[in-house]
Parts: C-alpha cells; sequence; structure tokens
C-alpha cells in the first residue's frame, strides 16, 4: 500500500534490457552523415571481403570542409567510408586509413585509386590504363611491383576520394 501520492510501486528490470538513446543527432547545416562498411580493401596480394570490427560507424562531416580539401562528388549519398589493409599504398595510404570512396563509380574515369575486385579479391590500388584492355595496377609502396590486369576481369566498386590519415603521436 502506497503511503503518499508521491510514492511508487518498485519495478525491477529485467536483466537483459539495456537502456539507451539509439537516435542519431540531427544533421545542421550542410553536414551529411557518410556510412561506414564494415569491409577492409587489400593493400597487398587481395583479400576476401569480409566483416571485420572498425573504429569508425558512421562518419557526419560538413560539406564545405570536405569541398575545402578538394574532394569532389555528385551525390553524397554515394559517399561511403571503407578501410584499407596492408602496406602496398603506404605512404599515400597506412595500413587501416579509413578512406571516403564514392561508391556510384562504377568505371574507369581516368588514373587513381580505386576499390576494385579482381580474380575474386577485393583490393585498393592505383589504376592506369595500359592500352584497350589492360589496367597497370600499380602500389605507391615500390617494393610491390606494378601488375597488368585485364580490364574485362577487372570490377571497380568505388573510386577514393579521401584518405582520412591517422597519425599515432
Amino acid at each position: 500500500m502506497l503511503d503518499t501520492l508521491d510514492d511508487q510501486p518498485v519495478v525491477e528490470a529485467a536483466d537483459n534490457v539495456i537502456i539507451a538513446d539509439f537516435s542519431r543527432k540531427p544533421l545542421v547545416g550542410d553536414e551529411i552523415r557518410i556510412a561506414h562498411y564494415d569491409v577492409q580493401g587489400a593493400m597487398g596480394n587481395g583479400k576476401v571481403v569480409q566483416d571485420f570490427p572498425e573504429m569508425f560507424r558512421d562518419v557526419t562531416v560538413s560539406q564545405q570542409h570536405l569541398r575545402e580539401l578538394g574532394v569532389k562528388y555528385k551525390d553524397p549519398s554515394h559517399l561511403k567510408i571503407i578501410t584499407g589493409d596492408g602496406q602496398s599504398m603506404a605512404p599515400t595510404i597506412q595500413n587501416l586509413d579509413p578512406l571516403i570512396v564514392d561508391a556510384s563509380i562504377r568505371e574507369f574515369t581516368g588514373d587513381g585509386i580505386y576499390a576494385f575486385t579482381w580474380q575474386g579479391l577485393f583490393y585498393i590500388k592505383r589504376l592506369q590504363l595500359k592500352g584497350s584492355d589492360h589496367f597497370k595496377m600499380i602500389s605507391d609502396n615500390t617494393s610491390h611491383p606494378p601488375e597488368d590486369i585485364r580490364v574485362d576481369e577487372t570490377y571497380i566498386q568505388a573510386r577514393v576520394l579521401l584518405v582520412w590519415n591517422a597519425k599515432r603521436l
């Protein structure tokens, strides 16, 4: 029996219930939210795409800041974050650096760094057109020699627009 109106019955929380606020903060001004994909692109010998634990989730960023960094894109909904794995693109991209990519770019648009599959493996490398039927797959780390790969066996998934370098101090 309750003694006053202020008294409340005791309600015990269930042990398996987590109370949290899962809502996202609303975007402000020119901000966009870039979705993070839990995949790593190999900067080395290639790898099969699989989920892995990440330090990033979605990232909210100012479009003005991206423009100041020289990042060009048509539709912000096509921007995604993936992670590089390996040392073959060093010093440009270090192991586990997050990368902002444009997932709407599904074909070669000129020399640059792309996320692509070749022979069933996922890569992040520089591509240059070599003749009409080959790409030169190039690692920035000179201990990894360039390789000629067939255009018709290469499936571009995105173009890398920005490396989010993090330096431990």
